[in-house]
């Protein structure tokens, strides 16, 4: 039997922490300072983090700092402080989704452990294994991956896997969702996601098609397990305490074999139910809800009952395992020494025994006196108890003596392991000259979007590999020099399908591959392209552009969240340019609202679109079993083209438009023009909070 997967609870302020400690998580995840993916929760202090992690330590409950959205050029320098702050607190690990934070990391502090956020979009084993070699210790698989995606994830590296196992489900695939930032300025990347996704979109019959159920997995726990999945993570550090005490309890329930009470579970808190569809690999309408007045009302009837999980504490879970040796010599103080499961051994000296005139202390009664430990950590393995003849100790002094011992063993357990920290290793990044004028990129989503002229005069034409594969069906296509491969922003399966066009598409002379996730880095790299990165990595800071050139990109598209001002202020070692036009990619869906609700075949006739509360309409694109939701209206630039000077490259991304229209707007950005329509100027004028 493999070992039990550690329960991992969400600790949003420090009432949930408690109710998650008391109720018997192996871990918590919890937010301290301003770079964590909840922002919007109460969270920790950075001066009390230390207090913090002695209390969980005492309980034998590990503590996992998240440090998990994407970091700015202006905010490193607090970004290693409070990395800094974490370390001298002893952390058990942290929580990271940026690359360049995770190199920087790595530099400053080689031995902190390194948790891969699902942020950072690993859902393949080619992921996982880009993040071994990162010298991450685990990594928490994207919620979208089913039971025998995990399964081969897992066989295909040695990192520790996590997964989800109950909670919220975003409808985007996490780490690509940028609708609450180019709607609202509100990143979800930065964790201030204002869930736009909760609000009404129709598709179809549906006026919530953007809108899922929570997920529970928590009673498939024992298949969790036999998979080798090393932690099961609830999601909810925005939830109230007894939300951690129900589903934390809930877990281990599961994990021991018993029935979990699901219907509780539900009335705590869920979006019309539950799903297990990604999990099964069931996709469709079945797996989308909202929030309901029955929801709510049911919470009502078991969150008074719930509370008693973590403040009664006959219900406190113990799991600090103890070993209680006892002495008592005629002469000599009574000694207590207690031994943990971790090696730490306390020792108490109390009174000297006396000849009893009645009845003698015996090793039952002792043992008994001993072993009333409620109210603490530590659950009683063993009692061992050695006292002379005739001899007696008052119950009080035996109680003392415990008392005194686990007191300082509790000091041992607590004590603060500083992870050392050298700021001084973190490097300034170098950065290149950038070119006097940016070079013209172009991004299709079909091949005939492509005139003879935009193919002349585009520095490098991006294609998604199927459309490449048909150009090069009869041969080297024309131009297939500045031809790049796009690679699918998400890839669950069909690896060796993929391998197999992209060994096609070398063979018609095609060198160049866009790659956005560690996936696709590991894929595209391994068959011989030259890499050029995409907006997906998310990159806004020196570090991370560093970093992805040190993983073979020879040039970098920064996050479709970065200013104008802070690209150019970007120090790389690679080529950077920005996305300058096109309808902006707003989320990655694995279940696609417009195939649940309207159907692919209505979707081909022209229906592929969603149409949101104000009546703008959210055309959608599908590749390799995942639907793009893009932007009602295009970001322009063509304009004001000398303000993008400063820049290696932009490029233009087409998506609806037809071939004419395309040609028309590379012809814009060629020599500068206006935009007849609405548009927007996306983010490069708005920093996102």
């Amino acid at each position: 039997m493999s070992r039990l997967p550690e329960v991992l609870a969400p600790a949003g302020n420090p009432a949930a922490l408690e109710a998650a400690v008391l109720c018997g998580a192996d871990a918590v995840y919890l937010g301290a300072g301003a770079f964590n993916a909840r922002r919007g929760a109460e969270n920790f202090t950075l001066e009390h983090l230390a207090d913090t992690v002695r209390r969980c330590h005492i309980r034998g409950v590990r503590v996992y700092l998240t440090l998990n959205i994407v970091v700015r050029e202006d905010e490193i320098p607090q970004f290693l402080a409070d990395a800094e702050a974490a370390c001298a607190a002893g952390v058990d690990a942290v929580i990271v989704q940026d690359a360049g934070a995770a190199a920087l990391l790595r530099r400053c502090a080689p031995s902190l452990r390194l948790h891969g956020s699902t942020q950072m979009v690993v859902h393949n084993a080619e992921g996982a294994k880009m993040l071994e070699e990162m010298g991450f210790s685990r990594v928490v698989l994207a919620r979208e991956c089913s039971k025998e995606e995990i399964r081969e994830i897992i066989r295909s590296t040695s990192l520790e896997v996590e997964t989800f196992v109950h909670g919220a489900l975003c409808m985007s695939v996490s780490g690509q969702c940028y609708m609450s930032a180019v709607l609202g300025q509100r990143s979800g990347n930065r964790g201030l996601c204002a869930q736009p996704c909760r609000l009404p979109c129709k598709a179809g019959n549906s006026e919530h098609a953007l809108s899922l159920k929570d997920m529970s997995i928590i009673g498939r726990a024992g298949e969790l397990r036999e998979l080798g999945v090393s932690a099961l993570k609830i999601e909810g550090r925005m939830k109230r305490p007894e939300y951690v005490a129900a589903a934390v309890t809930a877990c281990r329930k599961a994990l021991a074999g018993e029935p979990v009470d699901l219907e509780t579970l539900q009335s705590v808190f869920s979006r019309s139910g539950f799903t297990d569809g990604y999990f099964e690999g069931r996709l469709g309408a079945e797996m989308f809800g909202i929030r309901q007045k029955e929801d709510v009302t049911a919470a009502a009837g078991v969150l008074g009952g719930l509370e008693t999980l973590y403040t009664d504490p006959r219900k406190q879970v113990q799991k600090v395992e103890a070993d209680f040796r006892f002495t008592m010599k005629a002469g000599e103080p009574a000694r207590l020494v207690v031994t943990d499961g971790d090696g730490n051994i306390s020792e108490a000296a109390g009174e000297i025994p006396q000849a009893a005139v009645n009845r003698p202390t015996d090793p039952e009664r002792a043992a008994a006196s001993l072993s009333k430990t409620g109210g603490t950590p530590y659950h009683v393995r063993s009692v061992s108890c050695e006292i002379g003849e005739g001899l007696m100790l008052p119950a009080s002094a035996v109680n003392a003596l415990r008392r005194e011992a686990l007191g300082k063993l509790d000091g041992l357990r607590g004590k603060t392991r500083a992870i050392p920290f050298d700021r001084a290793r973190a490097g300034a990044p170098r950065g290149h000259a950038p070119a006097p004028l940016p070079a013209l990129r172009v991004r299709a989503y079909s091949a005939r979007q492509l005139s003879p002229e935009l193919l002349e005069g585009a520095e490098l034409v991006t294609l998604p590999v199927p459309e490449l594969v048909k150009l090069c069906e009869n041969g080297a296509p024309a131009y297939a020099d500045k031809l790049c491969a796009g690679l699918p922003r998400i890839l669950f399966s069909g690896g060796e399908a993929l391998e197999k066009q992209l060994s096609l598409l070398r063979e018609r002379g095609i060198r160049h591959a866009a790659v956005g996730n560690p996936g696709a880095v590991k894929i595209a790299g391994a068959a011989g392209f030259m890499l050029h990165g995409e907006p997906f990595f998310n990159a806004m800071n020196s570090y991370a552009a560093e970093t992805l050139a040190g993983w073979g990109l020879c040039d970098l598209l920064l996050s479709f969240e970065a200013t104008l001002d802070m690209a150019k202020r970007i120090q790389s070692p690679v080529p950077l340019g920005l996305t300058a036009y096109g309808r902006l990619p707003l989320m990655t869906v694995r279940n696609c609202p417009v195939k649940s609700f309207v159907g692919c075949a209505r979707c081909k006739k022209g229906e592929n679109f969603l149409t949101d509360r104000r009546g703008e309409i959210l055309y959608t694109s599908c590749a390799y079993g995942c639907s793009e939701i893009l932007n009602p209206v295009p970001l322009f630039m063509g304009d004001r083209l000398p303000e993008l000077r400063g820049l290696d490259f932009v490029e233009l991304r087409f998506s609806t438009e037809s071939p004419e229209e395309c040609g028309k707007l590379f012809e814009t950005y060629r020599s500068g023009g206006e935009f007849h329509g609405k548009f927007t100027r996306g983010l490069l004028y708005k920093t996102v909070l």
